[in-house]
């Protein structure tokens, strides 16, 4: 089955889903997530569901509710905590908003920005050394790219490396790095003034933060946010990100 989630994927997540006896039988959740993947990869409606993934309700009441629950949190936390955290990478990417998902009243409360193109969102991520996800957020996409480095660097290492476009080049930023024992690796704008340490050489690491948002926007669900919901939408890109962790954790055991 295209999408579907392997034994080992599968025994990963198990024990972080909740799995509360009910007097009615329960459709079984291998079948519901193996749904949710479907559409995450598709991103047809959840009415479009295939019968063969169980009630296309069922998929969509669950996916609520274990955003709900913190599950998806709970499974980033786990693949993420083996991480290589020394150098980490931070960029972000602009995602259109589908018209469907604009239909929702207060939008801008959702993540939702107004500029030449329409509405829009913007990703925000945080990778490690090896391209991999650690920590993520969203804004609207008129946001400026260092808007969420405050929340996304909290857990940066002492003795570790950021690496960041020049979007990232500010006196606070740098900063922000310095106090936690790290250093920043950010080209210099054009209009610096004061001269500062930049290793072009250490710098050719970050297109694997550019190649991460290529793999999940694989994602046609990530791709263009159809979503109303903000949260519905960034657990629809945890989801992403958790594909990816489990193809290295399944490669590596």
């Amino acid at each position: 089955m295209r999408y579907a989630l392997t034994d080992r994927e599968w025994a990963f997540i198990l024990p972080t889903l909740p799995n509360k006896p009910r007097g009615v039988p329960r459709v079984d959740d291998r079948r519901v997530l193996n749904g949710i993947f479907w559409v995450l990869r598709s991103a047809a409606p959840w009415r479009d569901l295939p019968d063969q993934f169980g009630p296309y309700t069922t998929c969509y009441n669950r996916f609520v509710r274990w955003r709900r629950a913190g599950v998806w949190d709970q499974i980033m936390e786990r693949l993420s905590a083996a991480h290589e955290a020394l150098v980490q990478m931070i960029d972000t990417s602009v995602v259109r908003v589908h018209q469907h998902g604009a239909c929702i009243a207060n939008n801008g409360r959702q993540q939702m920005g107004r500029s030449r193109g329409g509405l829009t969102g913007k990703i925000h991520v945080v990778v490690d050394a090896n391209g991999l996800p650690v920590r993520l957020g969203l804004t609207g996409g008129q946001a400026h790219d260092n808007q969420l480095c405050s929340i996304l660097l909290a857990n940066l290492p002492q003795d570790g490396r950021l690496l960041a476009d020049r979007g990232y080049d500010a006196d606070w930023i740098r900063a922000f790095v310095n106090e936690r024992g790290a250093w920043a690796n950010i080209p210099p704008n054009r209009n610096r003034k004061d001269p500062i340490c930049f290793s072009p050489y250490l710098y050719r690491d970050r297109n694997l933060v550019e190649r991460f948002f290529n793999k999940i926007k694989h994602c046609r669900r990530v791709a263009t946010r159809y979503d109303n919901l903000a949260a519905n939408y960034l657990a629809f890109i945890k989801l992403a990100c958790i594909r990816l962790w489990l193809r290295v954790y399944q490669s590596t055991t």
